[in-house]
């Protein structure tokens, strides 16, 4: 979808326009989002981060997905200055002006890093914003030394984006989420993340994060349905990779399979040409029950079109080979 194509929708006479989930657990789904909550969230966000008329604001993610429409719906809502890129992963590459307001992927805040003057641009943004992805520890890091505001979010198209941010560097620096203002949250009985967001979502929301809470603000541990059960065992996907990835020098991601004797197992997938190398590093890293049982070989590892990992077609592309 184009500027333009965005546009025509927004200010057609339907109270209405067409999104698509992010397919992260599944194939991306159509919805019907209203017009009037997409600009009470952006309202929300320009209010929270201080943002006026006036302000520049980065376009650089496809307006196919949520997060790049409501870049948009802040600007116009707001009297932001659209400042539009075409999506990739080098968007700060042709950007000389000074940016207000950026929204990023984790894998493009990685790549402006790596190239000496889009780091440069990339510490001129007065705040910028990253989602669609977990931010890695060594990501963190590189950041926590920005002069400017860098914050995580948390959110989901269900949410019209997000509805809540936690800070990345500087002395507010947090693991812990906060809300909007508006935004009531809670845990249920399996340990989900429950949201309360009436501007933006009739209904509380039952998300599939696993959760902790503290003060009114949350932690996120992982994905309820990115659960092993190995033997009795319960192993989350998130916490397994984030333990390997500061020792494994090749692309990869854990999923799950069947197992005849433990229910499931874990699954490292990866594109290293010969998996079974990492299972040393493996056991030397994890706790014992954690360490994958097999090592398969991919030549390229899913992801969706927001450059989540594909968790459902790992899962399907591992209990086809296994």
């Amino acid at each position: 979808m184009t500027l333009d194509d965005f546009l025509a929708q927004w200010h057609d006479a339907s109270p209405t326009v067409l999104v698509h989930t992010s397919g992260s657990t599944g194939a991306p789904k159509p919805m019907m989002v209203e017009k009037r909550r997409m600009e009470a969230s952006a309202r929300t966000t320009c209010r929270f981060l201080g943002l006026h008329a006036g302000d520049t604001a980065l376009l650089c993610m496809p307006l196919d997905y949520i997060a790049g429409k409501m870049m948009v719906v802040r600007a116009l809502t707001c009297g932001l200055r659209l400042v539009s890129v075409p999506p990739g992963g080098n968007p700060l590459q042709t950007v000389a002006e000074p940016i207000d307001f950026a929204a990023m992927v984790p894998l493009q805040v990685w790549n402006s890093l790596q190239d000496p003057l889009q780091r440069r641009r990339l510490m001129q943004v007065r705040h910028l914003i990253i989602g669609g992805g977990a931010i890695h520890d060594e990501l963190a890091e590189a950041l926590a030394s920005f002069p400017h505001h860098v914050w995580s979010t948390y959110g989901m198209t269900e949410t019209l984006s997000h509805i809540a941010l936690r800070r990345l560097n500087g002395p507010e620096r947090s693991e812990w989420y906060t809300p909007f203002e508006g935004v009531a949250v809670s845990v249920n009985g399996d340990g989900c993340l429950v949201i309360d967001a009436p501007e933006v979502h009739d209904g509380r929301l039952v998300t599939n994060d696993m959760a902790v809470l503290e003060h009114g603000r949350f932690r996120i541990l992982g994905r309820r349905d990115n659960v092993v059960c190995s033997g009795g065992i319960k192993i989350q996907i998130e916490e397994v990779e984030r333990l390997l990835r500061p020792h494994l020098p090749v692309p990869f991601m854990i999923t799950k399979a069947p197992d005849r004797r433990l229910g499931e197992q874990v699954v490292l997938l990866t594109e290293a040409a010969h998996p079974e190398s990492l299972r040393s590093c493996c056991e030397a890293v994890l706790p014992k029950y954690w360490v994958p049982r097999r090592f398969v070989h991919t030549d390229r590892l899913p992801l969706t079109g927001t450059g989540k990992p594909a968790r459902a077609e790992a899962a399907r592309m591992v209990s086809d080979i296994l």
